[in-house]
Parts: structure tokens; C-alpha cells; sequence
């Protein structure tokens, strides 16, 4: 039993209980107090946030629909001008066919009417007085009309004629310009690699070989020896050829004659000149 008082005389934790429940209540006090504020200003921010984003949105359909009224308007001006272009245009049709159904009319009028040649022709064989008396006599002329429409005709055909004359001219001065002109000639720069069997053969007597090839079109170039591995060099040698005369298969068939010497013929480079 003394022991157990003893126990309890040392222990303060009961006799202090007081004094944590006030502690405990003004932690959480303090933490509730600080909350708030913080709560308050997320609210606050949040209500800005919205009355900004409702703000914006009217702007932007204040502004659509200025556009709006913007682009209407303009579609009616272009509707307007178009009317009107088109007006214009009905009416130069109108006048088109109107002119073109005069035309039509006159047409018809001179196919009818007979040729202003035939007078004179009838009259020419008649030698006596009653030739003049016949002549004075003849049919009336035509209108003033028909006469202008028969002279522009006249006219329409000599200038025809004039235009040809021109034309022939001009061909024949362009056939002679090109005639003096002188032909391009297609070339062709060709590399050869000449290969010989081994390193015993003769490089010096293997070149007099290939260049020994003559052909019309054919103009043989530099050349050089190129080392292949194992002490065998390759002849490199250039030519250029008529691409009309002179082909990559006729040089390759030439050199490759030279048994003896030639092992084989490839085309290192090909290139038009």
C-alpha cells in the first residue's frame, strides 16, 4: 500500500491534467483560427477566377458578333456588285445579238442580190451606138450599202492574200536561217578501266593497245595507272566519243581483242559533254 501511494506521490501526470486539456484546446483553436483566412482567400480567388472567365466570355461574343454584322455586310455589297455586273453583262448579250441578227439580215441580202459584174460583161460585146444607148439604159446599182459591203469583202480577200505572201516569206527565211545554222554534235566523256591479267603483263604495251582503237567519233585522252592490290595497276584512260558514232559497247568489244594483254573493260564514269 505504501508503495503504491509512494508510486503516486512521484507521478504528476494527473495532478497536470488541467493543464494539457488547455493546452490541447488552444492548439486546436490555433489551427481552427488559421484555417479560416486561409479558407476565405481560396474562396476569394476562386470568385475572381469566375467573375474573370464570365467577363472574358462576353467580350469575345460581343466581338463575334460585331464580326458577324461585319461579314454580313460585306456579302451584301458583294451580292450588289454582282447584281449589277450581271446586268451589264445581260445587256451586252442583248446588244450582241441584235447586231449579230442585222448582220444575218444583210447576209442574206447580198447572197440574193446578183453580182455588180455582170453589167459591164453583158454590155462589152456591143461595138455600135446602141452599146452606149444599152449601157446608159442598164439596171440601177445597187444601194450605197451593198457597194461598201462588196468593197470591204474585196478588201478582206487582198489582205488574205498579203497575209500568205507574208507568211511563205517568213517560212522561207526561217527554213534558210535554220539551213545556216550549224548542228549540235552529242558528246560523250567516257573513263575506261582497263584491267590486265597479273603484274607480269606489259602496262606500256597494253595502253598502245587500247589507244590503237580508231573510229570515227572516237578521240582518245589522258590516261594513268592506278594500283589494284597485290603489284597490279589498272589502266585509266579517258576518251571522248560522238554519242551518234561511237557507243560504250563498240569500245568495250575493240579493247577486249587484245587477249593477251586484256582481262576485262569497265566504265568508271560516264558523263554527256
Amino acid at each position: 500500500m505504501s508503495s503504491a501511494v509512494d508510486y503516486f506521490v512521484q507521478e504528476k501526470i494527473w495532478f497536470d491534467k488541467p493543464r494539457y486539456d488547455d493546452a490541447e484546446r488552444h492548439f486546436y483553436e490555433r489551427i481552427n483560427s488559421t484555417s479560416h483566412p486561409a479558407q476565405e482567400l481560396g474562396a476569394n480567388t476562386i470568385l475572381q477566377d469566375i467573375a474573370r472567365a464570365r467577363e472574358n466570355i462576353q467580350k469575345s461574343l460581343a466581338g463575334s458578333a460585331a464580326n458577324g454584322a461585319g461579314d454580313q455586310g460585306e456579302l451584301i455589297t458583294r451580292i450588289k456588285s454582282l447584281e449589277l455586273e450581271n446586268n451589264s453583262l445581260n445587256q451586252v448579250v442583248d446588244d450582241l445579238r441584235l447586231a449579230l441578227s442585222k448582220l444575218e439580215c444583210r447576209v442574206a441580202v447580198l447572197e440574193k442580190s446578183p453580182s455588180p459584174a455582170a453589167a459591164p460583161v453583158s454590155a462589152a460585146p456591143c461595138t455600135n451606138g446602141t452599146s452606149v444607148q444599152q449601157q446608159k439604159t442598164s439596171p440601177p446599182v445597187e444601194d450605197e450599202d451593198d457597194d461598201d459591203d462588196m468593197d470591204l469583202f474585196g478588201s478582206d480577200e487582198e489582205e488574205d492574200a498579203e497575209a500568205e505572201r507574208l507568211k511563205e516569206q517568213r517560212l522561207k527565211e526561217y527554213a534558210e536561217k535554220k539551213a545556216k545554222k550549224p548542228t549540235l554534235i552529242a558528246k560523250s566523256s567516257i573513263l575506261l578501266d582497263v584491267k590486265p591479267w597479273d603484274d607480269e603483263t606489259d602496262m606500256a604495251k597494253l595502253e598502245e593497245c587500247v589507244r590503237s582503237v580508231v573510229a570515227d567519233g572516237l578521240l582518245w585522252g589522258q590516261s594513268k595507272l592506278v594500283p589494284v592490290g597485290y603489284g597490279i595497276r589498272k589502266l585509266q584512260i579517258q576518251c571522248v566519243v560522238e554519242d551518234d558514232k561511237v557507243g560504250t559497247d563498240l569500245l568495250e568489244e575493240e579493247i577486249t581483242k587484245f587477249e593477251d594483254f586484256v582481262q576485262s573493260v569497265d566504265v568508271a564514269a560516264f558523263n554527256k559533254i
